[in-house]
């Protein structure tokens, strides 16, 4: 048996002629009346808008007489489970096919836009190329950084982080937060921790693995195992 762990999608009608909505409507609101989910619009086979909604059926019969109304022919539709993440799936379509119809393009939630950052780290590499064929040697500048020792011994996470971030242990329905510090360490509850274990010990009052336990936010919603850190 298949695992419908993730499972966004329950049911779909996939080419449906215009036609069959015209005239059989009160089949196919059996299946879409009050259902949520995503919905496509084509002409001769070709995409011309997305949408969703919240009662499927209304929007599709709708579009039979708005400004759509003689621009498509066919038509397909996506029965979702829950509707938590439409709004993500529907920017994400009209981004990717760009469908005529469509007037916007959409915004992701919360998302972070890497094109800065790739575009610091071409500019570097290009730098790093220009000097090497015109034999331009660069001095290196060592920066020494004082690394607060805990405990005695130096921070675990220390070769890891180059900035602080925040990290998050959910324990018995409840959300605990710390921050990992520049030089590695951990404050939680106004008291500093040299490795996530010992962290997580002052969470649950007994000996816990902070690897498997923390989590930090690898991109904006995207929180993952403090351990993906060390596997980069």
């Amino acid at each position: 048996m298949k695992s419908r762990k993730g499972q966004l999608v329950c049911q779909h009608l996939e080419n449906i002629s215009r036609k069959a909505l015209e005239n059989y409507q009160k089949i196919i609101k059996e299946y879409v009346k009050g259902r949520h989910g995503v919905y496509a619009l084509y002409r001769k086979n070709n995409l011309y808008y997305v949408g969703l909604a919240s009662n499927l059926r209304n929007r599709l019969t709708t579009h039979l007489r708005d400004r759509h109304a003689n621009t498509w022919d066919s038509f397909s539709v996506y029965l979702t489970i829950k509707d938590s993440h439409l709004r993500e799936l529907e920017t994400l379509i009209l981004k990717i096919a760009s469908p005529k119809g469509n007037r916007q393009s959409g915004k992701f939630i919360k998302s972070q836009d890497l094109k800065p950052l790739f575009k610091k780290k071409i500019s570097n590499a290009q730098q790093k190329e220009l000097a090497s064929l015109l034999g331009v040697t660069k001095e290196k500048k060592t920066e020494k950084k004082e690394i607060k020792k805990v405990q005695g011994r130096k921070p675990i996470l220390a070769p890891y982080v180059s900035k602080s971030f925040r990290i998050r242990f959910k324990y018995k329905e409840r959300m605990y937060k710390a921050t990992v510090r520049k030089d590695g360490t951990i404050f939680y509850n106004k008291e500093l921790y040299n490795s996530p274990s010992l962290a997580a010990k002052a969470v649950v009052n007994r000996s816990a693995n902070g690897w498997s336990t923390w989590q930090y936010e690898r991109a904006p919603g995207d929180w993952v195992l403090l351990d993906v850190l060390r596997k980069k």
